[in-house]
């Protein structure tokens, strides 16, 4: 029996892909599929932009990698943008989510340790998180499930429950180790959960009675999906240091730590880096995505289009018990099932739709591309309302289980 060349760390669906084409990928066999997940949120302009293709295919013909030893005019150019959109002062590059997060987390090690004078600093995170899984972003992470047998964990991480601001004044109190507070705007991995309003500006309030830095994960929220570039711009406030990726690149691997007044100036020459991050290559694609959400108003529509998604499966599945909540914020979408679904993502997958079921496998996740056609949003909208349906009947039927004990008919 042939042993699998790859480590056996993801649990992949039977099915692979040769192209795509804006909302749409193309398996190996012909089959076509509507990607309703975007590669978890990153290829927000959808498949073989022509844009972000070009400013690839222009760059690699040009240099790929050149290393931080010298200056990288794209890196600035992207800086520059990023600055602006987000009024943040700086940026330091990466090649993804989990290591912006890392940028985050060292530099507010730092600011303890150097500003604030701190000899053992620690961090407010948030349970239910999802911020990466090297070993400091998984310890900062609070899912139990996916630090299991990495101990020990990466020490200076205090928990608290997600949007509670009461619990977060309790720690202030009781705490003098902590430098910042670190949480995703709407938390991505435990099912879109979305604070109340202004969860955001009162943790900017605690931070600033505290001299705490306010770090905001963006990785998945950033880049438009929200409604807004960056999630915080919905609130009105400024964090002191915010995280992207994902959408950044349109696949292209590149992570982004931004950050501002006194953040800004912590991490000097020799404190911090990365061999690939920000190489012309990515700054190429990322300057494309980043132009391109401006010049079709992406921010704006990713608003209209959620909106319209979520109104269309409230609709719908208005009568469905089986579905406790239809929730979002821009084109981050949530189906909340009252009772596990885990199978849906298989069940989708056999009628042309891809997407993810999360949150302890209760939450269907949507993340459509941001370019995705009023007619492509009614498709998704209508077949995935049916199968929920069909689904819902068939799991509550008295017979299903008799009939098919091993659940054999969607194994497929």
């Amino acid at each position: 029996m042939a042993v699998d060349s790859i480590m056996t760390t993801y649990n992949r669906l039977s099915v692979a892909f040769d192209h795509g084409e804006g909302s749409w990928l193309y398996d190996t066999d012909g089959n076509k599929y509507l990607d309703a997940l975007s590669g978890i949120a990153v290829c927000g302009l959808g498949h073989a932009h022509p844009a972000v293709t070009q400013a690839i295919c222009e760059q690699a013909a040009k240099v790929i990698h050149t290393s931080n030893l010298y200056t990288i005019p794209l890196q600035q150019q992207l800086a520059d943008k990023l600055t602006q959109i987000s009024g943040m002062d700086n940026v330091f590059f990466g090649n993804s989510g989990a290591e912006a997060n890392e940028a985050a987390i060292k530099l507010a090690r730092r600011y303890g340790n150097t500003v604030r004078k701190v000899e053992n600093p620690a961090i407010i995170v948030m349970e239910n998180s999802f911020h990466g899984r090297t070993m400091a972003t998984l310890s900062a992470t609070g899912n139990r499930a996916v630090q299991a047998g990495f101990e020990p964990l990466v020490s200076g991480f205090v928990r608290a429950p997600f949007d509670d601001i009461n619990a977060i004044r309790t720690i202030a109190e009781n705490n003098p180790n902590i430098v910042a507070v670190m949480v995703e705007p709407i938390q991505g991995e435990s099912g879109i959960q979305i604070p109340a309003d202004d969860y955001l500006n009162q943790l900017r309030e605690v931070c600033d009675q505290n001299e705490w830095l306010l770090i905001l994960d963006e990785v998945q929220t950033g880049n438009a999906r929200s409604g807004k570039y960056f999630a915080y711009q919905h609130n009105g406030i400024m964090p002191d240091v915010v995280t992207t990726a994902k959408g950044l690149g349109n696949g292209m691997p590149i992570g982004a730590c931004l950050a501002r007044g006194k953040a800004a100036s912590v991490l000097g020459a020799g404190t911090h880096g990365s061999t690939y991050g920000g190489n012309p290559l990515s700054c190429a694609a990322a300057l494309a995505v980043v132009n391109t959400i401006e010049s079709e108003q992406l921010c704006e529509r990713a608003t209209e289009l959620g909106n319209k998604i979520v109104a269309g499966f409230r609709e719908r599945l208005e009568h469905a018990d089986y579905v406790k909540e239809v929730r979002n914020k821009g084109m981050l979408i949530a189906i909340e099932l009252s009772e596990a679904g885990t199978e849906l993502a298989v069940l989708a997958k056999v009628k042309g739709i891809l997407l993810n079921v999360t949150g302890g496998g209760k939450v269907i996740r949507l993340l459509p591309p941001l370019t995705m056609t009023d007619d492509e949003a009614e498709l998704l909208v209508n077949t995935l309302s049916a199968i929920i349906k069909v689904y819902a009947a068939d799991e509550r039927s008295p017979e299903s289980e008799a009939a098919d004990p091993g659940n054999e008919r969607r194994s497929s």
